[in-house]
């Protein structure tokens, strides 16, 4: 379970790392090298514990097709 997570956690945290230091070096040339540091460090930490967060622990767990819609749409079916 944990493992499937980190599937999606590491490239995301890769991404936005490669990302922070594309544009820092691209645009914003005039900040100092050890506060760019510490902008990519922090971007790629937040950016893993919100992905971290955000994924599904348990892919089996899916809500059933059968969702409060079709249960309403069959009890005014059967009013009918």
């Amino acid at each position: 379970m944990q493992k499937d997570r980190m599937k999606f956690v590491i490239p995301t945290m890769v991404i936005v790392a490669v990302g922070a230091i594309f544009m820092l070096v691209k645009y914003y040339s005039e900040v100092p090298t050890s506060h760019k540091v510490l902008i990519v460090i922090s971007a790629t930490l937040f950016s893993g514990i919100l992905s971290h967060g955000m994924f599904a622990n348990n892919v089996d767990d899916v809500d059933p097709k059968d969702g409060p819609v079709k249960k309403i749409q069959k009890s005014k079916s059967k009013k009918a």
